[in-house]
């Protein structure tokens, strides 16, 4: 592109900008500060501590933008003008928030008159309220996770909605999970920040439950790997849960708030194993709640029992003995619960997580109480496993989600970048809400960085499920960009981001060895074709051109580029993922080059390219730990977590295996989802498309997307496809590999008004081709036809439910490729 080009295309950026975000006729303005003041913040002298700690860093915030400190008063009555905030429940704002009395984390922030009033309906939720405000000042909460820097200005305004802002959580409690923690955390915590602990202590958990705050959540399942010691047996980590109201949770394998891994000692307590050392276990879980009878910790107790970490239970001898033996743990645990806290138990918050193999008991019969909150998992890729039927809606203690977008286990790792698409996130999350998962949210973050983006949209669904409309989520991309750089940079980069999650759909950057783990095995040659691997790179190259380009102090001459004072933001949050996933893609795609070519100059040219791209993800995180921010994340971003075979230099790998060919397919025509030239649908359910979902970006599903079955009229689209010639052709259908509570999504297929296929889409337990459909994000059904008259066909597809997701559509012809033999 151009000098000349650039200059339109930033002329556009400009007027795009203006319009976007100038002042809206439906808003008031409150100043914050200007050269000449700042308005004094009032508050009720019996303020809690934590919310003194928020308006503290509302005041900082404040400061770092205009240079002007806001004064914090202790005041009884509301009489000079001003911010006042403060719980609905203190005498300063009885009389003015009657709507917010008995509310969970509600807030309400109005323009009264001259004077800003803030409240909130509990501790949290005034907190949250002092956050949005920070927010709508142009604060990320990413401020201190990923170095994004206030901006200088002259004159802070706050912009509101006439009426002001009223909003509180659509689910109850939203948090993160620290997991994987091997190779970013716990080794940064240990040896850069918190040095004094060894570990993952308070200092960091003072950080982690900061950022929480400022993201509007209240939850942690803290770390627990073996490089971890447990949460409550360092001193002051509890302590410091409670001084920022975090609730306390664990994860699947972690009953009664206890970390086996680190806490059960197999010399000292015997196996742990409920069968035969019940007396042990139970003492062992006792334990744990005396020591926070005598705290003043929130929690969520996890119940049932798994293995000592992320394995099966203990001691029994059959599916039957397994059932049997986790309804009485829970009974028994339940029973520790109550004669512990001396409440009813319906007043203990509770969850059971029926992961893997803890789902088939579940779905074999397993009774949990009705106040116990199902938390369903995903399948630790994204799709979540089972949802509750309309029976299990009804349950008291409702149901939840845990969710992934990052993982250690089999058939592949994806520890190192954050890629799970936003489109999923946001379909598989909002699936849920609409099938009653409202009670609880918790995502695996795996060590925080670099997985910024989605873990914030994860939260903001879980804050507000609406805050992201169905046409809106990559403006909502945009709207982030902009926030942490610049509306310049957001509408360039955008689109630059939705290449780099659509790439990443395909294959992600981890599996692009196209090897496996549990057990490990070698890279091997890509079921890419010659054409596929050249336009990949290719796809690679423009991202890499184009973030480069706003990386410079001044783009390309003509621009603002990069804020002042975001550099090393724009590092962490653009450069290192995409340029790290580009030239993970570039080590692999130009060795499959190297190895198919005959050319010896050739073949020399890309085995360096390969090689080259190795040496720069390398330069990338050696940057990013000696460098960046003048070395604050020294130790964090790792390489090659557990030394998987797919994070060596190619240079291992001998380039001159034999080549054979063999016979694969190669698509001459490629439908997206959403363009069908027909749709049989209902008033109650109606095919939309998913701007930002799957490899085509525009896969479609039915909304809404309440489980539904259809017996009679099922919904179907239509596409239609031309053949130049007579012939044997296979067409392919991608789907999302979602799955359904029995198992039994199904689609029909008719091509030409033939006779109609069945095909069953879902995979049961973790199988040779689920791994192959996570790897890949797609389920895919191949249907062989000849064709004896070219011209114009169509294709058919109904669906037997709703949670059905059409990505894309291929013809297919036979082509020869070169493979290495093994």
């Amino acid at each position: 592109m151009n000098k000349n080009l650039y200059a339109g295309f930033f002329l556009s950026l400009i007027f795009l900008s203006v319009s976007s975000y100038s002042q809206n006729k439906n808003s008031v303005d409150f100043l914050i500060a200007d050269a000449n003041q700042s308005a004094s913040i009032y508050i009720d002298k019996n303020t809690d501590p934590l919310i003194l700690w928020a308006l503290n860093e509302l005041a900082d915030d404040v400061k770092e933008i205009t240079g002007k400190r806001p004064e914090i008063v202790p005041t009884q009555t509301i009489s000079k003008k001003g911010i006042y905030i403060g719980q609905a429940s203190s005498g300063l704002f009885k009389s003015k928030s009657k709507d917010l009395s008995g509310q969970w984390e509600k807030f309400s922030i109005k323009k009264e008159k001259e004077n800003l009033v803030v409240t909130g309906s509990d501790v949290r939720g005034t907190v949250y309220a002092i956050f949005e405000i920070t927010e709508r000042l142009g604060i990320s909460p990413w401020k201190w996770w990923a170095d994004v820097h206030p901006i200088k200005k002259e004159k802070l305004t706050l912009q509101l909605p006439q009426k002001g802002i009223i909003s509180s959580p659509s689910v109850q409690y939203r948090g993160i999970f620290l997991n994987d923690e091997d190779w970013g955390l716990e080794p940064w915590a240990e040896k850069t920040f918190e040095s004094e602990a060894g570990n993952i202590g308070p200092k960091t958990y003072e950080k982690i439950f900061q950022l929480l705050l400022r993201l509007k959540a209240n939850t942690i399942w803290p770390a627990m790997h073996p490089s971890t010691k447990g949460f409550f047996t360092l001193p002051g980590n509890k302590e410091m849960a409670q001084k920022y109201h975090m609730v306390i949770g664990s994860s699947h394998a972690e009953p009664m708030l206890r970390n086996n891994v680190d806490e059960w000692k197999p010399k000292i307590h015997g196996d742990y194993n409920y069968f035969t050392n019940k007396t042990q276990v139970d003492k062992y879980w006792q334990d744990r709640l005396d020591e926070l009878k005598s705290a003043n910790n929130e929690t969520i107790m996890t119940l049932g029992m798994r293995g000592v970490h992320d394995s099966k239970m203990e001691g029994a001898k059959d599916l039957k003995e397994s059932i049997n033996m986790v309804e009485k743990i829970i009974l028994n645990q339940r029973e520790m619960l109550s004669n512990t806290f001396k409440k009813p138990l319906k007043e203990i918050p509770q969850a059971f997580v029926p992961y893997k193999e803890v789902l088939e008991l579940y779905d074999n019969g397993l009774k949990v109480p009705d106040d116990i909150t199902l938390v369903w998992p995903d399948d630790n890729y994204g799709y979540i496993r089972r949802l509750s039927n309309e029976e299990e809606q009804k349950r008291a203690g409702g149901s939840g989600v845990y969710y992934h977008i990052s993982y250690w286990g089999r058939p592949h790792d994806y520890l190192w970048l954050s890629t799970t698409q936003p489109g999923l996130i946001w379909y598989e999350m909002t699936k849920a809400y609409e099938n009653g998962a409202k009670k609880m949210w918790i995502v695996n973050v795996g060590d925080i960085k670099p997985a910024e983006y989605d873990t914030e949209l994860f939260l903001d669904l879980a804050w507000d499920i609406n805050s992201i409309k169905l046409d809106r989520i990559n403006r909502y991309l945009r709207d982030w960009l902009t926030r942490e750089f610049s509306p310049q940079i957001a509408e360039y980069l955008g689109p630059v981001f939705e290449e780099y999650y659509r790439l990443a759909f395909l294959r992600k950057p981890e599996y692009m060895g196209w090897s496996q783990t549990e057990p490990t095995t070698q890279i091997r040659f890509s079921d890419f074709t010659e054409e596929e691997c050249q336009e990949r790179i290719k796809a690679y190259d423009n991202l890499i051109d184009q973030v480069e380009m706003w990386a410079s102090a001044v783009a390309v001459g003509i621009g603002p580029a990069v804020p002042d004072g975001r550099e090393d933001a724009y590092f962490q949050l653009v450069i290192y993922p995409i340029e790290a996933a580009a030239y993970m893609n570039h080590k692999f795609l130009y060795w499959n080059l190297a190895c198919r070519t005959s050319d010896v100059n050739e073949k020399k040219k890309y085995e360096t390219l390969s090689n080259e791209a190795y040496n720069k993800i390398k330069e990338l995180t050696d940057y990013y730990n000696e460098k960046l921010s003048k070395g604050k994340w020294n130790h964090m971003m790792a390489m090659r977590p557990r030394n998987l075979p797919v994070f060596d230099s190619i240079k291992k790998v001998d380039f001159s295996k034999e080549v054979s060919v063999k016979e694969t397919s190669k698509a001459i025509k490629i439908i997206k989802g959403n363009q069908f030239i027909l749709k049989k649908e209902s008033k109650e359910y109606q095919w939309k498309t998913i701007n930002g979902l799957g490899y085509s970006n525009n896969a479609i599903t039915l909304f809404p997307l309440k489980q539904r079955y259809f017996k009679t009229e099922k919904p179907s689209v239509s596409y239609e496809f031309e053949i130049e010639k007579a012939g044997d052709y296979e067409i392919e259908i991608h789907l999302l590999p979602t799955h359904a509570n029995n198992f039994d999504h199904q689609i029909e297929v008719q091509v030409d008004g033939n006779k109609t296929q069945f095909f069953s889409i879902n995979t049961k337990d973790r199988d040779k081709t689920w791994k192959e459909n996570v790897l890949r994000n797609s389920a895919i059904v191949k249907l062989p036809f000849s064709i004896t008259n070219k011209g114009k066909h169509t294709i058919t597809i109904a669906v037997n439910q709703t949670g059905i997701v059409l990505d894309y559509i291929t013809v297919n012809t036979k082509i020869k490729m070169n493979q290495i033999l093994k």
